[in-house]
């Protein structure tokens, strides 16, 4: 499987700006910037996306973690934030709220450290990966 998103930029790093767009059209020539970077200017940044990237792909394999131990979650809701310090990313914790009836709190645990660690996002991220599970 391969997927694709297009960058083009206008103009110095500071003053210019940008669109994305990825193949499969949810972002469609949306706008990035220095300010929705580094400020609160309008549209997305990078290090926004990597944390959708994240959240959304620790989800989706922690939904399959569960499913190889029987379990089937109500809820899986990930937040990600990622911490760019001095031109690197240099965390992206993981806080998990998640709804499994009949799960022990130590399978909950497991499960989440196993997704952690084997969802492909954390896989390709060089970076301190932390993660905040709880069951509710």
């Amino acid at each position: 499987m391969t997927r694709n998103a297009t960058a083009v930029w206008k103009g110095n790093g500071k003053d210019g700006k940008g669109t994305l767009t990825t193949q499969s059209s949810v972002l469609t020539n949306t706008q990035y910037s220095y300010r929705s970077r580094f400020e609160n200017g309008p549209g997305t940044n990078p290090e926004e996306l990597v944390a959708a990237a994240h959240a959304g792909c620790f989800s989706m394999k922690l939904s399959f973690v569960l499913q190889e131990a029987g379990f089937v979650a109500d809820e899986i809701d990930t937040r990600c934030e990622i911490t760019l310090e001095n031109g690197v990313i240099t965390k992206s914790h993981l806080v998990l709220k998640a709804k499994i009836p009949n799960i022990s709190r130590e399978k909950f645990e497991e499960s989440a450290r196993n997704a952690k660690e084997n969802c492909p996002i954390s896989k390709s991220l060089n970076t301190n990966i932390s993660l905040d599970a709880s069951l509710g």
